[in-house]
Formats: structure tokens, C-alpha cells, sequence
């Protein structure tokens, strides 16, 4: 006894403007008439573009990664905790550490500026303290003004490195500070190292800004 061939299971046509029922007479057909497949030629060709297009775009993000020097990884471990210390002092209501004005009041008198308001500033410098760069505890809100060296909103008084330091002393107290400014550890992080330290703090950012959403 020959059993009955079985029937294609019924599609829909992907036509946005047919929709119809049909029953595939080949495998991958996905319209229902030469007209329909007509209709849906350009939208076809321009997804096979983007395809394109992001293959493309992670073949040369890949590329330029491979290409990365110690330097290049060392700046993205940087900006990577820079992003995260001013992420997260911007999420708990943190003012500029130097002048000590509220964000509200940095916004008001800074929000034009390139780039933003705020920025994520260096107690000790990376400049005389290279091996400070990397470590949360050395790093600070800060308004644009401040972190550019302008003692227009600095304390009464004293420079923005004075304010800077009398700032992070009520924040986290003057032995803390002191051991702070003490603290001469060399730290030569491998490639790998600072790979990983730019994972973490990106990780870090994304948490804090999903659950600021």
C-alpha cells in the first residue's frame, strides 16, 4: 500500500502587504507568487547589506583590537574606571570634589560644556603618580572647571589641588588621604591584567547605568 505524500506544511507570505496562506512548492520559498517575491526584493536586498555591514564592522573591531599596544590597553583600563568612578559618584549625588558645588549647581553654571559637566579627576596625578592611575580611591568627581585647574569655583582661599584634598578628607578622612599619598607601589600590570581591569569596570558602568534606567 503507498502511503499519500505528505503536504508541505502552509506558510505565510512574507509580503507585509499579502500576508497570505500558500503551500511551498520548494524548500526556502517564502512568498507566495513571483510577484510577491518582486515586492519583497529591495527589503531583502537591504537586510543582505546591514548583514554585510556588521560582519564587516566586527571584522575591523577585531582587527584594530589585535593591533593594541600595552599603551592602548593601559588607556582603555583608565577610561574604563574613569567612567565608572563618575557613573557611580553621579548615581549616589555626589558634588564636584574640589569646589564642592552640588550637580544641580555644576549643571546650571557648566551643562554647555563639550563633553559634559563633569568629569572623573585624579587626586595624586598620573603624571608624578603613574602608579595612582588605576586605583577608584584616587579617582573623583569633579566639575569640568575644577578638573581643568580654574579656581573660578574653588574654595575660599585655595587652589583646586588644596580643595581637592580638604574635599576627599570629609569624604573618606585624613588617615585614608594621607595613606593615599603614601602609597608608592609599583604596578606594572601585564597586558592580560589590564584586559581584565577594563572588563570588570565596563561591567561595573553597564550595572549601574541599567539600574539608573
Amino acid at each position: 500500500m503507498t502511503l499519500p505524500a505528505k503536504q508541505p506544511r502552509q506558510k505565510t507570505c512574507i509580503n507585509e502587504e499579502c500576508r497570505a496562506l500558500f503551500s511551498p512548492q520548494r524548500i526556502g520559498q517564502k512568498v507566495c507568487s513571483p510577484a510577491c517575491g518582486l515586492a519583497t526584493k529591495d527589503v531583502n536586498a537591504d537586510k543582505a547589506r546591514k548583514a554585510l555591514a556588521d560582519v564587516g564592522r566586527a571584522e575591523i573591531k577585531v582587527r584594530k583590537e589585535a593591533l593594541k599596544t600595552r599603551a592602548d590597553h593601559l588607556k582603555d583600563a583608565e577610561k574604563a574606571v574613569r567612567d565608572y568612578r563618575r557613573t557611580y559618584e553621579l548615581s549616589i549625588g555626589s558634588g564636584c570634589i574640589s569646589c564642592g558645588e552640588s550637580q544641580e549647581s555644576i549643571l546650571a553654571a557648566q551643562g554647555w560644556k563639550t563633553g559634559g559637566a563633569f568629569d572623573a579627576g585624579h587626586f595624586l596625578g598620573k603624571g608624578a603618580r603613574p602608579e595612582l592611575r588605576l586605583i577608584p580611591n584616587n579617582i573623583w568627581l569633579q566639575c569640568k572647571s575644577c578638573n581643568a585647574g580654574s579656581s573660578k569655583y574653588a574654595r575660599k582661599g585655595e587652589t583646586v589641588s588644596q580643595a581637592f584634598r580638604a574635599g576627599l578628607i570629609a569624604r573618606i578622612g585624613l588617615e585614608a588621604v594621607e595613606a593615599l599619598e603614601a602609597d608608592h607601589q609599583p604596578r606594572k600590570l601585564t597586558t592580560d591584567e589590564l584586559k581584565a581591569i577594563t572588563a570588570e569596570y565596563r561591567a561595573k558602568t553597564r550595572e549601574l547605568r541599567r539600574a539608573a534606567a
